[in-house]
């Protein structure tokens, strides 16, 4: 993996680091397709069993690298062609599908400011452990762009799309506990407390059992464009899934002997 996003498998648990502190991890290429790659192949590890994806510096992300962008647009604008824009198709969809469609629980770590693509990468995640000093802005009318990394899906889930329409068309910085009441982040700690938090709530997940966690992660994504009739036979579906597995079967003779389950994720 490039050294713009860092990835290391621990215990179960994958730690992917967006890593270029110095441009406050704004996304160019290589960290996009480090990106991309890093989360296939957490998805793709059997040994992984939960991603913690945070990032170094003061920033999380703060969304697509603007100098970069420039710097395509001119040369498209020289050529003729239209492949800047082309990174949404390339790397931003892959990204998001990857992030919400692993079978595996994911919990981002924002240590700092989440803009554009960033605040999607976060709100794509499971679980948002959030720095008191962080901050979080759509961004994107304000360099007159639509929305991407899934936000125009993601932020109307966490807090209905009127609130979400107003955040799009009006960009505007959201304080770490206007977050925390609006339902974007689940756990709201001291910044100094962040990196240590956030460890241990994905290896919390990491150590619990996996195959019910990709079920409920797979009805929270069902039931929110099916009817209740449809979600219901889903969960029948996944529960009968859950119930067949290894852990269930832990988790219930753990109960009998009154221990604490030892989970092995199938």
């Amino acid at each position: 993996m490039a050294d713009t996003v860092l990835y290391e498998v621990n215990d179960g648990l994958a730690t992917i680091t967006i890593n270029r502190p110095e441009a406050m991890n704004a996304m160019n290429v290589e960290a996009k397709e480090a990106l991309r790659d890093s989360l296939r192949a957490a998805a793709d590890d059997t040994a992984v069993r939960a991603v913690l994806l945070t990032a170094t510096g003061k920033a999380f992300c703060v969304g697509q690298d603007l100098k970069e962008h420039v710097t395509h647009l001119m040369s498209d604008k020289q050529s003729g062609t239209s492949l800047t824009m082309s990174t949404v198709h390339d790397h931003y969809n892959p990204i998001l599908r990857a992030l919400t469609e692993m079978r595996k629980p994911v919990v981002a770590g924002v240590n700092g400011v989440a803009a554009g693509a960033g605040f999607g990468f976060a709100l794509a995640a499971d679980y948002r452990v959030v720095a008191d000093s962080a901050k979080f802005t759509t961004a994107f009318a304000g360099v007159a762009l639509a929305a991407d990394s899934g936000v125009s899906w993601t932020l109307p889930r966490l807090i209905g799309p009127s609130r979400a329409a107003d955040l799009l068309l009006f960009p505007r910085s959201i304080s770490a506990q206007e977050a925390y009441d609006l339902g974007i982040a689940n756990r709201l700690v001291p910044a100094d407390q962040l990196a240590t938090e956030a460890e241990s709530v994905a290896r919390a997940l990491a150590e619990g059992p996996t195959v019910a966690y990709a079920a409920i992660k797979e009805a929270l994504a069902f039931g929110a464009s099916h009817s209740l009739a449809e979600t219901l036979e889903k969960e029948d579906e996944l529960q009968s899934r859950a119930g067949a597995s290894e852990d269930h079967g832990i988790a219930v003779q753990a109960f009998l002997s009154k221990e604490k389950p030892r989970y092995q994720g199938r």
